[in-house]
């Protein structure tokens, strides 16, 4: 006979509520997924510099005319608010203080993926298809290669595109955005 196990989903408001009581820190490596609080995976030097990388190279390409966020939570739905690398958003005058940014004002989402990748690829890549997002980036620091995810449709991207050594990867959703593959794995 099957036992069913009990499971009780958190809403990003219970979520919130715990940090606020303390249950949960900032320093805590967690995410939330489909109501689960998820460990996240400890960032090592050169995941770290990849990032600090992207948001070198991010920066300077977009000036005011998008806001590059690092390893800030997102809300994609009630009971998910995830934390990529790097968030490519709409700009917007408060910054988003009053709430985390929603998928219709997420430009990109990049996922730097060393120990992760497996995760990425099968956990969050789908909730982020789900959720509408219109682009995602997989910065895979093993093979060193880029994996841009487009055009989300029924659960799932419907364009992938992988840029390796030598070659330049163009953001769709943002005009004039092209980063180097060689250039951020210098």
């Amino acid at each position: 006979m099957a036992v069913e196990i009990a499971r009780w989903q958190f809403t990003v408001a219970d979520y919130a509520r715990m940090r606020e009581a303390g249950i949960l820190s900032e320093d805590d490596r967690v995410e939330l997924l489909d109501g689960e609080v998820r460990p996240l995976s400890p960032i090592g030097p050169f995941h770290a510099a990849i990032v600090n990388i992207l948001v070198m190279l991010l920066t300077r390409q977009l000036g005011d005319r998008a806001i590059v966020s690092v390893q800030n939570p997102i809300q994609l739905n009630d009971y998910s608010e995830p934390q990529p690398d790097v968030a490519i958003l709409q700009p917007r005058e408060d910054f988003y203080a009053g709430a985390h940014p929603g998928p219709s004002e997420i430009l990109v989402a990049i996922e730097v993926a060393d120990s992760s990748l497996e995760y990425d690829r099968t956990e969050k890549l789908p909730r982020y298809a789900i959720a509408g997002i219109a682009e995602v980036w997989i910065v895979d620091v093993g093979k060193r290669i880029v994996e841009q995810y487009n055009q989300p449709r029924n659960g799932r991207y419907h364009q992938m595109q992988l840029a390796e050594h030598g070659e330049r990867i163009t953001a769709q959703t943002i005009d004039q955005l092209v980063l180097s593959v060689d250039t951020l794995f210098r």
